[in-house]
């Protein structure tokens, strides 16, 4: 498990840092997300935790703990995807999958493929230019 003074430069780094049980369910996230994800979605450390970025945003980021996996941020509005949600909500944002039970990876696609709608809206709303209130469609 990392210690809050461990920095991480790879996600290769810090998955290597917890017991041998949390790995292999650190590399289904990944693996499940890389899946989702568009080809040109990259890896990174933020926040000391794994995240992929798309188009310079930051679109998923996963962590783990001693007995769950967290997934952020949790989306927000998604219809028939709320219901699924519900036994994984914790916190505002944050969803928290127990180590003791099988990881819903269908449920991780369907969450990264709503993200990258949102990604998408966010980066075609986004203010160019200017130092108006005025919004430009890219």
């Amino acid at each position: 498990m990392p210690t809050q003074k461990q920095r991480f430069e790879t996600v290769d780094e810090y998955i290597g840092s917890f017991p041998d049980d949390v790995r292999p369910v650190l590399e289904q996230v990944r693996q499940t997300i890389r899946e989702a994800a568009p080809p040109d979605a990259v890896e990174a450390i933020s926040y000391q935790i794994p995240t992929f970025k798309l188009g310079g945003r930051y679109l998923v980021y996963f962590s783990g703990w001693k007995n769950h996996i967290s997934l952020y941020p949790m989306p927000v509005g998604s219809g028939a995807l709320d219901e699924e949600l519900t036994p994984y909500k914790a916190g505002k944002g944050t969803l928290k999958f127990p180590l003791e039970q099988p990881l819903p990876l269908d449920l991780v696609k369907k969450i990264v493929a709503v993200l990258i709608q949102d990604n998408e809206t966010k980066a075609k709303g986004r203010k160019v230019g200017g130092s108006g209130n005025q919004t430009v469609e890219i």
